[in-house]
Parts: structure tokens; sequence; C-alpha cells
């Protein structure tokens, strides 16, 4: 049966799929829940399915209590990142199908601001979004165009590994987290002595790996990393909030220094069903957006970005605008993830 739902999600464009014991096997499909039309999956079902996935430690780690992240290569060499859990007593699975060919910023149609961003030389790079927004493929993008275009020692941690990537000009190290490294702490520590250009970081998740990745960009590193964050000045926020109050200010002060970018991104569904397609918010520091960091107006950085869209800056509301008017998404679709509806008819000379 796993053979027979793996092939389905691929041959669909799934993102997703979700295997709970006593339900029918369940795909995300163009972002939309889908039930597949098979028997539910009884208790031992999920359990035979989990040993496939799991090796022996792993599988030992899941019956002690835990829950289990890992990745996974069916015998078609196709990827697949994992996380296998409980509800209500029962097994649950839930597996994120991954592309094995690492696409370039061209065919992803990403903005083209983003291969500059790419080349920086130090900093800190973010890009943020909602879960399964496609945030580890814009920055596997990424890392492919360093690799491609500058000799750098490229140093990632991740969990698990999602893309693999082959060394071309650039020299590309990746670690994962509970196989070759404790956790993003340990492995931040450690990079530093590394001798990295480029660091990667899987996902900022509190406030310790946050101080260290801004340590690494502040030391001449560049770093890139996630945040479940939605638009810049979210982000900035997020990042000064994970702080105690006295080191809030010279967080802000370390933060207008390092920040380079913030990319945020969501996907949304095409108009012509043929999939989804990614939004962008691109916030680039300049001088100005610096000072408001450091005299905490982050409010100010929205119409700091409006005003920035000669040097490659981008709105959410204006990239949907272009978005519609192009025939990609639907103006309902666009609706429903602006927050100010009028602002974007506006962009649509709609008023």
């Amino acid at each position: 049966m796993l053979h027979t739902i793996l092939k389905y999600a691929r041959d669909h464009q799934c993102s997703d799929i979700h295997l709970v014991a006593e339900r029918k096997p369940v795909v995300r499909e163009i972002g939309e829940l889908v039930s597949l039309n098979l028997e539910p999956m009884s208790k031992d079902n999920v359990f035979e399915v989990i040993r496939i996935l799991l090796s022996e430690e792993q599988f030992d780690l899941y019956l002690s209590g835990n829950d289990v992240d890992c990745s996974y290569t069916d015998e078609t060499g196709h990827r697949y990142r994992i996380n296998v859990y409980r509800q209500q007593g029962l097994p649950a699975i839930a597996l994120r199908l991954l592309n094995n060919h690492i696409p370039t910023v061209d065919e992803m149609k990403l903005p083209p601001i983003l291969k500059d961003i790419s080349l920086l030389p130090r900093g800190l790079v973010l890009v943020t979004g909602p879960t399964g927004s496609g945030k580890s493929t814009t920055l596997a993008a990424m890392i492919n165009h360093i690799n491609t275009n500058k000799s750098e020692h490229i140093l990632t941690l991740e969990d698990p590994i999602e893309y693999i990537h082959q060394s071309k000009q650039s020299m590309i190290n990746q670690r994962e987290i509970h196989k070759d490294v404790h956790d993003f702490n340990t492995g931040l520590r450690s990079a530093l002595r590394e001798d990295p250009d480029v660091i990667l970081v899987g996902e900022m998740r509190d406030y310790e790996t946050i101080s260290l990745a801004l340590t690494a960009a502040e030391t001449g590193h560049l770093v890139f990393s996630t945040l479940h964050t939605t638009g810049a000045a979210a982000t900035i926020d997020r990042i000064i909030d994970a702080f105690p109050p006295h080191q809030q200010s010279q967080i802000r002060i370390q933060l207008a220094n390092v920040l380079k970018a913030v990319i945020s991104q969501s996907l949304l569904p095409r108009a012509d069903y043929a999939g989804r397609t990614a939004v962008h918010e691109i916030m680039l520091m300049t001088d100005a957006i610096g000072n408001m960091i450091r005299e905490n107006k982050i409010v100010q950085i929205n119409t700091a970005i409006q005003t920035g869209l000669r040097i490659g800056m981008q709105t959410l509301d204006g990239n949907l605008a272009k978005l519609v008017t192009d025939q990609i998404i639907s103006f309902e679709t666009a609706s429903e993830i602006t927050s100010n509806v009028e602002l974007l008819k506006r962009y649509l000379g709609r008023a």
C-alpha cells in the first residue's frame, strides 16, 4: 500500500502525505487535503509502514514514546521528510515529498534580486513564511546559486536534510540534526571553528540559536535561516521579542548592523489549477530601515519597503496585484492573503 500512496502523491504533485491509524490515507494536493479512495489503515498497517521508514535505532526511539524526525529514500530514489508521532494513542505519519532536482532561481521564477542577495559577502538573510510555503526550496535555490558562481565553504545545519547538494565551485558540507550533530546550537558553535563562508541554519527556533546566528553574521559570515513569520516587520519583532527586555536595545543595534534581507513567501493556488505559485515581500536593508530598527520604529518598515521598489524591494500587495494582472492567480485568492483589500484594489486600479 505504501508504494501505491507514494506513487499517487508523486504523480499528482502532492506536497504531503498523512497516514493515521483507522483513517484513509490523505494527501495535500495543490494546497488542499484529499482523502484517497483506499481502505482505512489499521494500527498494524501504520506500524508496518513505520518499520519500513525508520531505522532500528529510530524505531526504538519511537517505541520509547518519542516523536521521530528523519528523511527516507524509496526504491526509486525519491526522498521524503518524515515525522512519526501518535494521536489519541494511535500511530501516525506525516511525509513531505522532497524534490531530488535542486531548482534554480530562474526555474522557480523567483525575483531576480535573490541572486544578488545570495552573493552578498556577509550578513543575515531570512526566508520567512508559514509551514509549507516553500522556504526550504527557495533557500536551496539560493545556496545552489552560490555553489554555481562562487568558491565558498558552505556549511548547512538541517533537521532533516531536504535537498542534497553536490559541490560545484563551492565546497558544501551538510550536517543533519540528531545524526551528525546534537542540535542547532551545538552545530552553530562548532560551525564557527570549521572555516565556513556561508552558514545555513534550517530554523531559528529559540533565543540561543538566534543569538548564535547573529554572532555568526557579525563575525563576517553570510548566514541564511528561516522563521515562521509573515512579513519583514513581524520577523524583526519576533527576533527582538525572543530576548529578555534588558537585552532588546542591544539586539536592535546588532540586528540593524547584520540583517541584509527578509524574504517573506507564501504559496497560492494558480488560477489555471496547474499547481501553486509563490508570492513574495522582499525587504532589503537600507540606512533608513536600520535606523527604524535601532529606534524601535518597526511599524514604519512597510512604508520603507514601498519606497524601496527601485532597488529591488517588493511589497506583498504589489506582488499580488502583478500576479492577478498576469492572470496567474485570481482576485479572490489575492484577497484572502492580503491584509488590506482596499490597497490591493488601488494597486489593481479597482478602487
